[in-house]
């Protein structure tokens, strides 16, 4: 994945790479240098923009909406907006998250999804002395992020998403001290094989459907970029923070009447999937996980 882990990466059983600790002695601050790279820097700057072409992305898909033809507009009172009020973070803080025509409230995760995309581009320069490497980086986790949206706002993993997902991971694969081609396409074949047997199972037990088939889908994508080996990691992290998750949402709906009990109420796993393959993204980068 980025060469700042794997720059001396060592081969294990399966054909999966891991990083070598003894070899990671550059920090971090030693590489701000590398904003400066016409790229990287190019990377930072679009970093914004991007934010705000994911968050429509991630609320036109699951609509069923254009994202390119469609011009952006309030949902509130549907008038288009000019220009100056697409521009990423700046409109929002200028507008106090209000519509200037209706005054209706922006949804803050726009904001959110905006900082996240630069502080991805941010990190993703940081962790690579390679541009293109920052720019594949960048790209993985910013389909991580919008597929994590789209799974909080409308419990939805669209599947181009999830299907350009798996195409980036199993190019990272290819890459000096990727896992391999062999040990990404075993990791989608566990990770959606698993999954999908998950979901028949629980149907058959309970009569429900417990797992959506976007969440199968995911892993695939998930799977290539995680192997097998660091496979199990991955699903019990986002186990944990899916049951965190879960706790939280019970314990803020508990003065709601007609808030459904914890086992009946739908939670946007696929999040928590992808928070997880990007903490351990982060944790390879890092070489903090062996």
């Amino acid at each position: 994945m980025s060469s700042l882990a794997y720059a001396s990466a060592q081969l294990h059983g399966n054909g999966q790479t891991r990083p070598n600790r003894q070899n990671y002695t550059q920090s971090l601050q030693s590489r701000f240098h590398m904003i400066v790279d016409p790229f990287s820097l190019l990377l930072v700057l679009l970093g914004p923009f991007v934010g705000s072409f994911l968050a429509v992305l991630a609320d036109r898909l699951p609509r069923g909406e254009s994202v390119v033809l469609a011009r952006s507009h309030c949902r509130s009172c549907h008038f288009d907006l000019p220009f100056r009020d697409l521009i990423p973070i700046w409109s929002y803080v200028m507008r106090r998250g209000k519509c200037r025509f209706c005054g209706a409230s922006i949804p803050p995760w726009l904001l959110y999804t905006e900082i996240a995309a630069t502080g991805i581009a941010i990190l993703s320069v940081l962790a690579n002395s390679d541009p293109v490497l920052a720019w594949l980086d960048a790209v993985f986790l910013w389909l991580l992020l919008t597929l994590a949206v789209t799974d909080l706002t409308r419990f939805r993993l669209p599947d181009l998403l999830n299907g350009i997902l798996l195409a980036v991971a199993m190019l990272l694969s290819l890459l000096p001290g990727g896992i391999g081609p062999e040990a990404a396409l075993i990791g989608a074949l566990i990770g959606v094989g698993s999954f999908w047997a998950l979901r028949f199972a629980y149907h058959r037990l309970r009569g429900v459907e417990g797992l959506g088939l976007g969440d199968v889908k995911l892993m695939a994508g998930l799977g290539a970029f995680a192997g097998p080996l660091d496979l199990p990691l991955l699903v019990l992290l986002a186990a944990l923070s899916g049951l965190a998750g879960g706790l939280i949402f019970h314990l803020t709906g508990r003065a709601r009447s007609d808030a459904p009990p914890l086992g009946k109420r739908a939670l946007p796993f696929g999040a928590s999937l992808c928070g997880a393959a990007a903490v351990l993204w982060f944790l390879r980068v890092m070489a903090w996980w062996p």
